[in-house]
């Protein structure tokens, strides 16, 4: 199973999945954490010139950069995995293209879910949560962090536009996605996630 996590800056995404790996692991499952961009070596080397708050890239050149990870990662880190009758959890995957390139970027929407499609070689998570978070909120948190990365440093309403396709994208795809708010407790967002994952 390949279980998903998206969500705008400072949602959560790197606790919780974490919390629910324990978790899987404490019933006796097998799992696999990673990430997009950076869960291959490949993908930590355009992981950096993704993040990199210094450089400026074109809107074309970052999604191809995105699609280059993403193909490295389905082919060298899950689709091995899911052989081996693993659970996969991904810290983001091709929801956060659709969120990011299409609501944040505005780039076309044909050329998005194109790029999306070649990129996944075909595959969908059985299972993804999108944590829900004010943009404004989400900033604030990653404000405590100290540096920001280069998407971190877009204006209000890039982050605003992503968590708008963000929930346009759940409302569309109801069977596999479950909008959890995280404005509360981390114990409680945990829970609710828990509670899907057993139901």
């Amino acid at each position: 199973m390949l279980i998903t996590f998206e969500g705008g800056e400072g949602c959560g995404k790197s606790t919780h999945v974490k919390l629910l790996k324990e978790y899987l692991e404490s019933l006796g499952k097998k799992v696999i954490l990673t990430k997009e961009p950076g869960g291959t070596e490949v993908g930590k080397i355009i992981r950096q010139t993704l993040l990199d708050a210094d450089l400026s890239l074109e809107v074309l050149s970052e999604i191809f950069l995105f699609a280059a990870d993403r193909m490295e990662h389905v082919e060298k880190v899950i689709r091995p995995a899911l052989a081996e009758g693993r659970i996969v959890i991904s810290d983001r995957f091709t929801d956060s293209t659709l969120a990011y390139q299409l609501g944040g970027r505005g780039l076309p929407e044909d050329l998005v879910r194109y790029i999306n499609w070649i990129s996944c070689r075909g595959l969908v998570p059985e299972f993804t949560f999108l944590l829900d978070i004010p943009a404004a909120e989400g900033l604030k948190r990653v404000a405590g962090r100290g540096a920001s990365d280069r998407f971190e440093k877009e204006i209000m309403a890039f982050h605003e536009r992503v968590r708008d396709k963000y929930l346009e994208i759940a409302s569309q795809n109801p069977e596999r996605i479950r909008v959890i708010e995280t404005f509360k407790s981390e114990e409680e967002v945990q829970r609710e996630i828990r509670s899907h994952i057993q139901a």
